[in-house]
């Protein structure tokens, strides 16, 4: 059995991953360069800790709603596959529906709700109040977000990942323009602090939806080839297919989520260095998550489409060779972790203390994250096969019924240590990756020809 990966498939795969990866990376410098200028505010204490808790409050919605574009994603890849471009019109218009009428439903309670939301979570009146100004104007945004969500998943259903990155590189740059504007009252806009950050992010998200619609429209070969905005009707089956496959995606993210905050508040009972610790590990993990999900979208396009070939074999194949290519990538970044841990840490604090607290603990972490990638590669193959809500109860199971319970047991009663708690990683990705691996091999394929 071959292990290392074959060039050809390589040069395929890559191709895919690669320009989402460059897009989501985009957003992480968008991240970071929002945090410095709210961070900057009069009263930074009360803004960072407001943003803070309405990025958290808005990004579990987005997280949910931004599922469906998986559903979308496989469906438009079963039909591509099958040269049924008729029907990726049909998955492309349904998925319009579906998500704007969820983005116009949630931005109206968003909008009304915010203040009682951010009462809930903030402790202090005043980051109550600027939490809740940050959260209105973000979920105004959200109508437009969705619309995004459908031209994602039908985009990398076709295999077309460069519009993605395209996109991800223009928005993101506007965003950071937008948020300087109105935070800081720049180029004739209003000073709104906290707030403008909120109104320029929606305002890029806004910017977003126009950048698809109009390569939707303007290029022939989508145009033309798609039928795009031709005999559209609603099709109950589609939507309903696009649910199926979507909302066990959104609760995975969900436990995943609750798994990784009981983690941080488990690791917080050693003391609060370790905690700080554990969440500069956590970040730093980041450069290897990230690409790595760049993988799964890749993975998730070529199963689909040879799957639509009725290309079974084909489809396995570029799921063993994804894995492979995603695991050298962690590989090599495992030897940094190990032998480098530094390197990785100083890019998210230059405290001595934490970066002491968090060395051996980053080893355990580098070495655990080379099996995430098989594991996460495999899971998205199997999402594209339909098996969405096997893959959400083997995230119940090895995050929250074994990663939780083990890191406690090790951290806390047995060994004491922070680095006794970052041990469960291993055990999780592990037990993960040996149960996509084995259902995505013996799994039914026969029973998977179809969505």
């Amino acid at each position: 059995m071959r292990i290392l990966p074959s060039l050809v498939h390589s040069r395929k795969i890559l191709n895919l991953a690669l320009p989402v990866i460059a897009g989501l990376s985009t957003q992480m410098l968008l991240s970071l360069v929002d945090t410095g200028m709210v961070g900057r505010l009069p009263d930074s204490e009360y803004t960072l800790a407001a943003m803070g808790l309405g990025l958290l409050a808005t990004w579990a919605i987005v997280s949910l709603c931004s599922s469906l574009s998986t559903g979308t994603h496989i469906l438009v890849a079963r039909r591509f596959g099958a040269n049924d471009y008729d029907a990726c019109r049909d998955v492309l218009f349904n998925s319009f529906i579906l998500t704007g009428a969820v983005g116009i439903v949630i931005a109206i309670l968003g909008w009304f709700l915010s203040e009682t939301i951010a009462g809930l979570f903030a402790k202090d009146p005043k980051v109550a109040v600027y939490t809740a100004e940050y959260m209105k104007w973000r979920f105004l945004g959200l109508p437009f977000f969705m619309i995004t969500v459908s031209y994602r998943g039908f985009f990398f259903g076709i295999g077309n990942v460069k519009v993605f990155m395209t996109s991800a590189i223009i928005v993101n740059l506007l965003n950071i323009l937008f948020n300087y504007m109105f935070i800081y009252g720049e180029f004739g806009a209003p000073r709104m602090g906290l707030a403008g950050a909120s109104i320029g992010s929606s305002l890029a998200t806004v910017c977003d939806a126009i950048f698809y619609f109009i390569v939707s429209v303007s290029y022939s070969r989508y145009r033309k080839r798609f039928n795009i905005f031709s005999q559209l009707k609603l099709i109950p089956d589609i939507v309903r297919s696009i649910l199926k496959l979507s909302v066990p995606v959104s609760f995975q993210n969900i436990f995943i989520l609750i798994g990784f905050l009981s983690f941080v508040a488990i690791t917080g009972l050693l003391s609060t260095e370790k905690q700080a610790a554990s969440q500069a590990i956590i970040s730093t993990l980041f450069i290897s998550f990230l690409p790595c999900n760049g993988f799964g979208i890749a993975v998730q396009t070529l199963v689909g489409n040879h799957l639509g070939k009725g290309q079974i074999n084909l489809a396995k194949i570029y799921g063993y060779e994804t894995a492979k290519v995603a695991s050298v990538y962690t590989i090599f970044l495992a030897i940094i972790y190990i032998f480098f841990p530094e390197a990785f840490l100083l890019i998210t604090t230059n405290n001595p203390e934490i970066i002491r607290e968090a060395v051996p603990a980053i080893r355990v972490a580098g070495f655990a994250q080379i099996f995430f990638a098989s594991g996460l590669v495999f899971a998205y193959a199997l999402q594209s096969t339909g098996k969405t809500v096997f893959v959400m109860g083997t995230e119940v199971i090895t995050n929250l019924l074994i990663f939780v319970p083990v890191s406690y047991l090790l951290g806390i009663v047995v060994f004491k240590s922070l680095e006794g708690a970052w041990m469960a990683l291993p055990v999780y990705t592990i037990t993960y990756s040996i149960v996509m691996y084995s259902k995505f091999r013996f799994g039914d394929w026969k029973g998977m020809k179809k969505i």
